[in-house]
């Protein structure tokens, strides 16, 4: 039902100065304004393809990272996401001083998130008025822009800019050069640098130039090392007079064109040509269709904020049509070597299902890329199949640093890729997607997991030896959640068989129908065959009763929440308390749902605006996975929302006692939305 607005009152189900102007329609939910440089954890500005981490200090950008493309970090390392050649500096100065956070007053950085840039002003001594915008360009990947204007205030003032290239240090530089390229008398002035990865994988290039909006100053060029030069203009504005003009970059590599140089100047000269408006425009408009699927919280403020932020930052981490997926801390920072996990099937991955399509397909086309590569990997274990490495880079073999058991023991990936392969079936119900992409890894990874079981005396069956979503406890057996995502895959593997008319191999129910589910004296799921009541990393068992949906009994779903939540370790990530959120917001104790809401991600927010660390006492952001669980929380807890062979329906939504209403908007396939009003009457 397209468009249409499905409003429960539910009753019984629970107890409850910048220089310009923004744009009127955006309400202060879209912005996140700080005003203290102290402390200062930026957020990412990203498009999919590259991710800029902004700085506190004026016209900086720390780093810009590329994605899926890798180098070995070491001589004995493993494959590392690499730093890309940054473009996006400047320096200036104004009557010869520099530009710099001690020089400046009013200092202001606010992110909007609907359109997706950082704006930030401030004063220059009381000389000028200075802001500057930040964006990765959504319509054209592989680039970036500042956008400056530069006013004078109470006098002339001479102004010196330098528009910076850098390259970082774990690169081999090579040409540096500043061209002023000629067509039909049209001057092109392109600052370049060109660089080679450590270990010759890769060729990069980054080309950037001024755009001028009215005047087309004297260009020069300053060489000041192998791994920096500048282009140089200068202006002078008498008193009012406004400087407005544009620094634009593009980065390229040979992981994805065969010649980076050249394209990365063809993509500026694009720009340079009167572009620009164009691509900022495009920039806008596709935000605004990506923002088609939303969550509104009325009634919390601060909620919203969080919740906007986190959606945010997975919709700029992710493109349609890219074949990528999503390392944990996105495109913000190198963390992990920038590999891909769990994190992106398991929690990244649902929320962008239920609100873009086409983004949770690209995800899943970054696996079925590299099935091959899957059964590579079963085949030299010794398994049949399909078997999926833990961590992966861009060749889709295992990853993982070989001192890290996770990478031979963590199996349970394997049946992650497949759930959610499955799921999107359930929410498309894309047969042709079906049979020509999905079955042919559904089948693979079904054949590596009856290959993988034991079968023991008693007729029941066991996996053995592995590393579970409790990494605390390596090398056990029957860990609960490993056997619980084989158990809900090979029941997929087989509904898929089914609605594709096709035979499967019936050992497929055997296993399903019989995998050990272990429990305690007390009743409780029990971890894994050894556990007895140790501290766990993260929810392991709990993840049986969501998303698995293999424990549904609501006094066992109680009973095991009220055993492992206390277990659960101060220091692990962020994901565990998501999912205890919304356990009991299915429930309907909503404001048990709404403190484990809030304990999976406050502690790791960090200033000035609110970025996500993996865990309370680390620095680590954006934690992207962590985005994921928070955003599961809204969806399939309060908002009541299930993933079913109907598709999504909503079932049991259970509001906060504070939220007034929440509305998710662009939901699946029909672009529903779905509304949950605080029922007239209750109390607040």
């Amino acid at each position: 039902m397209k468009n249409n607005i499905f409003t429960l009152l539910f009753f019984s189900l629970c107890t409850l100065g910048y220089g310009r102007v923004h744009s009127p329609d955006i309400d202060s939910s879209w912005m996140i304004v700080v005003k203290n440089p102290e402390n200062y954890i930026g957020i990412a500005l990203a498009n999919g393809r590259i991710g800029l981490t902004p700085a506190e200090i004026p016209f900086k950008v720390k780093s810009v990272i590329l994605n899926n493309v890798y180098e070995k970090e070491s001589d004995l390392g493993v494959s590392k996401i690499m730093e890309g050649i940054n473009f996006a500096g400047l320096n200036i100065t104004i009557d010869g001083e520099t530009v710099d956070l001690q020089s400046v007053s009013g200092w202001q950085q606010v992110l909007n998130m609907k359109e997706a840039y950082l704006e930030t002003s401030f004063v220059f001594k009381n000389k000028a008025s200075i802001s500057y915008r930040t964006c990765a360009l959504r319509g054209m990947p592989y680039m970036a822009l500042t956008d400056v204007k530069i006013t004078s205030l109470h006098q002339s003032i001479n102004i010196s800019v330098s528009g910076v290239i850098h390259t970082p240090q774990d690169l081999l530089p090579g040409i540096s050069t500043f061209r002023i390229l000629k067509d039909n008398e049209i001057q092109m002035p392109l600052l370049q640098s060109n660089a080679v990865s450590r270990y010759h994988r890769n060729k990069i290039s980054a080309t950037a130039s001024f755009i001028f909006e009215k005047e087309s100053p004297e260009l020069s060029h300053v060489l000041v090392d192998e791994y920096e030069h500048h282009l140089n203009f200068k202006s002078v504005k008498g008193k009012g007079q406004t400087l407005s003009f544009a620094w634009a970059g593009a980065v390229c590599t040979s992981g994805d064109f065969a010649d980076p140089q050249n394209e990365s100047e063809r993509m500026v000269i694009y720009l340079m040509r009167d572009n620009k408006a164009k691509a900022m425009s495009q920039h806008k408009e596709l935000w605004e269709e990506l923002w088609k699927g939303d969550i509104i919280i009325e009634g919390d403020k601060e909620s919203q904020k969080d919740v906007r932020l986190a959606l945010y930052h997975l919709y700029a981490f992710a493109a349609p049509n890219t074949g990528l997926s999503i390392p944990p801390m996105g495109l913000s920072s190198r963390i992990y070597n920038g590999h891909v996990f769990w994190d992106t099937e398991l929690w990244m991955f649902p929320p962008l299902l239920v609100f873009n399509g086409q983004i949770a397909a690209s995800l899943l086309d970054y696996r079925i890329n590299r099935l091959e590569k899957a059964k590579q990997k079963a085949s030299v274990y010794g398994y049949q199949g399909a078997m999926y490495p833990w961590e992966s880079d861009d060749t889709g073999e295992e990853a993982t640093p070989s001192w890290a058991l996770t990478g031979t023991f963590e199996h349970h990936i394997t049946a992650d890729i497949g759930i959610a392969i499955w799921n999107y079936f359930r929410v498309t119900h894309d047969t042709a997607w079906l049979k020509s992409k999905a079955y042919p890894v559904l089948a693979e990874i079904a054949a590596f997991w009856v290959s993988r079981a034991e079968k023991n005396e008693d007729g029941s069956w066991s996996v053995n030896n592995v590393v579970g979503a409790n990494e605390f406890a390596p090398n056990v057996n029957d860990n609960a959640f490993t056997n619980g995502s084989v158990i809900t895959v090979l029941k997929y593997a087989a509904k898929a068989a089914s609605v594709l008319g096709l035979q499967y191999d019936k050992l497929w129910d055997e296993v399903s129908g019989n995998l050990k589910i272990l429990k305690m004296e007390n009743g409780v799921t029990r971890e894994h065959a050894e556990y007895n009541g140790e501290i766990i990393k993260q929810a392991d068992v709990n993840l049986l009763s969501y998303p698995l949906e293999v424990i549904t009994d609501r006094d066992q779903v109680k009973s095991d929440l009220e055993y492992y939540e206390p277990r659960i370790a101060p220091e692990g990530p962020a994901m565990s308390h998501s999912i205890l959120s919304i356990l009991y917001a299915r429930l309907g104790e909503a404001e048990k749902a709404f403190r484990l809401f809030k304990k999976g991600y406050v502690p790791n927010k960090r200033p000035p605006f609110g970025a996500l660390a993996e865990t309370a006492d680390f620095d680590n952001t954006y934690f992207a996975t962590g985005a994921g669980g928070l955003l599961q929380a809204v969806i399939f807890g309060f908002g009541g929302l299930h993933l079913t062979d109907a598709g999504i329906v909503q079932q049991t939504p259970c509001l906060p006692v504070h939220w007034k209403s929440l509305t998710i908007t662009g939901v699946g396939i029909h672009k529903a939305t779905y509304r949950v009003v605080q029922p007239s009457g209750q109390k607040r």
